[in-house]
């Protein structure tokens, strides 16, 4: 019997892929974090590991290089799991001698299961013998859909209470580990909906999640304007559950964001971040560009600059509203200022959200997906309404 060893953190997750991997005549064996798993590859000898890249007490980039200086294992197959916006760590474990890195946030168990038998294939091994129909590693999913599904209120009330926390705390080295932790709880959200087959809350969770693990690395970058933003996020992540009590949600449909900004460097620095999301775009340099378009063609998304010659932002935004076909498009603003006036401009304007500069890219690549994936239909409150106002002292 081929045997196999899973190396991750999140039991729910570990014990669901030797489950399916059991059904398909393996031997599998898990282990919780770095360290175990590199003592159990020792003893049960396998013919593949699969591992996630964020592990406890060794993390999965160097357990791959302790794997590869180990002679008897230089040939062995290393599939990895990893956030697909955390693209140094994908470099380092391709650099450290990964075999195949797959996405945890998207990738189903059939998909794993064909990349376990084409990489022991590869090494010249026999797979292990296909012993159930290929339905069957999916059976089980609608039941584990409703049992994940039941436990997400919690999970996000745990988010919400840590974000409080980081919000509440006044010195950096203090927030850093509360976002970390944040960071963990996101990873496992990602890869638990992408087995319940909840494509949307897995898209959303692996981009939060690279959000909070940026801000636990960089402290200082911890903002008024960031915690709004994770706010935004898991309040969503929780409207997204609700949704997919029913069954699986299609991805929306793909129309592009319009990017409106007279300065080049900040659209191709927008554009950046909608790349990161896997949102395409179209930039404009001016306002009259821009409506020219709004009336020819329909945006999923507007990401909007206030300060422009000609007619700002918040004029533009006035007269797309009046288009039918984007009465309801959502609308961020981008904008230097952080004030109440600000705020007031936006929404009286029809405006749905903003954020302020400079950004990271990876906090209006979230952003943008919760607006792309809440589609036209719905018309949120502003998230400042939402979010309780920093403590004094607080960025």
């Amino acid at each position: 019997m081929t045997r196999l060893l899973i190396i991750e953190d999140d039991q729910l997750v570990a014990n669901i892929y030797r489950n399916k991997f059991s059904l398909e005549g393996f031997e599998v064996e898990t282990a919780p974090d770095g360290q175990a798993g590199l003592e159990m590859l020792e003893q049960f000898q396998p013919a593949l590991v699969i591992l996630d890249l964020l592990l406890p007490r060794l993390d999965g980039v160097e357990v791959i290089k302790q794997i590869r200086s180990r002679p008897q294992f230089r040939e062995l197959p290393v599939i990895v799991f990893s956030n697909t916006y955390l693209t140094h760590l994908v470099q380092e474990a391709w650099k450290a001698g990964a075999t195949k890195i797959l996405s945890k946030a998207s990738c189903r168990p059939k998909e794993m299961i064909e990349a376990a038998r084409s990489a022991i294939r590869q090494t010249g091994q026999p797979p292990a013998p296909n012993t159930v129909s290929p339905q069957l590693p999916e059976a089980g999913d609608a039941e584990f859909r409703q049992s994940f599904l039941a436990s997400v209120p919690a999970a996000l009330g745990e988010m919400r209470s840590l974000l409080q926390a980081m919000m509440r705390a006044r010195a950096e080295p203090n927030r850093g580990p509360l976002a970390q932790d944040l960071g963990r709880r996101a990873h496992r959200l990602a890869g638990s909906a992408a087995l319940a087959g909840l494509s949307r809350i897995a898209r959303l969770a692996d981009a939060l999640e690279a959000l909070l693990r940026e801000l636990a690395e960089e402290p200082a970058r911890i903002s008024l304007s960031t915690m709004r933003t994770a706010a935004l996020a898991i309040d969503f992540l929780g409207t997204l559950a609700h949704r997919g009590r029913g069954s699986e949600e299609a991805e929306p449909a793909s129309s592009p964001v319009l990017i409106v900004d007279d300065d080049a460097i900040s659209r191709r620095a927008v554009a950046h971040a909608l790349e990161k999301a896997k949102l395409n775009a179209v930039s404009v340099e001016g306002p009259e560009a821009a409506y020219a378009q709004l009336q020819r063609r329909r945006f999923s998304l507007v990401v909007l600059d206030v300060n422009m010659p000609g007619m700002n932002g918040y004029e533009l935004c006035a007269r797309l509203r009046a288009l039918p076909e984007h009465e309801r498009t959502p609308v961020v603003f981008v904008t230097s200022l952080d004030d109440f006036e600000s705020r007031a401009h936006s929404t009286i304007s029809g405006g749905n959200d903003f954020i302020t500069k400079p950004f990271l890219f990876i906090e209006l690549a979230v952003k943008a997906l919760v607006h792309v994936l809440r589609g036209p239909t719905e018309a949120p409150p502003p998230v400042a309404a939402r979010v309780p106002a920093a403590p004094a002292g607080h960025p």
